[in-house]
């Protein structure tokens, strides 16, 4: 199952064309694959400054879906991650556990989450959780979140609390 973002609304769209997109969103991504959703998901990308778009798709452990894509802020600092969206997906809809993650954006090469939603995706996955990172060009690069990010810091470091 696929879950679109639902309290989004783009300057200059109309409320209705947005619950429109919403729910075809909703309709065509059921069946689609983690790649299909992020690769959907990331036309959706605000990234008017940068114009680098990104796309996030992660399965919960409930075999659904969640898409996140970058929102850009003029104050830079202020955006948001793919996979932060895509995290607050599925934590709004009362999953607390990702299997799998697929990021992919226009670039020459596949892009790799930044080391704060490599720490936001070790919050809710193992450390065996497969992570593909792709280009829309076809390139793909698999690692585990523990290869993306070795030493997490976790629960363990604070047992004694």
């Amino acid at each position: 199952m696929f879950h679109a973002p639902t309290g989004s609304k783009r300057c200059g769209n109309s409320d209705s064309r947005n619950r429109a997109a919403r729910s075809d969103q909703t309709r065509t991504g059921q069946g689609m694959t983690l790649k299909d959703t992020a690769i959907k998901v990331r036309l959706n990308a605000h990234a008017p400054y940068s114009n680098f778009k990104v796309g996030a798709a992660i399965r919960a452990a409930s075999g659904a879906i969640f898409a996140g894509c970058n929102v850009e802020n003029v104050s830079y600092p202020e955006g948001t991650c793919a996979e932060a969206g895509a995290i607050a997906a599925m934590v709004a809809a009362g999953e607390t556990e990702l299997t799998e993650v697929y990021v992919i954006a226009d670039s020459p090469m596949p892009v790799s989450p930044c080391g704060g939603c490599r720490q936001r995706l070790a919050e809710f996955g193992a450390g065996e959780v497969r992570v593909t990172m792709a280009t829309t060009g076809g390139a793909e690069q698999v690692a585990t979140l523990g290869e993306l990010l070795p030493g997490a810091f976790n629960t363990d470091h604070m047992a004694d609390r």
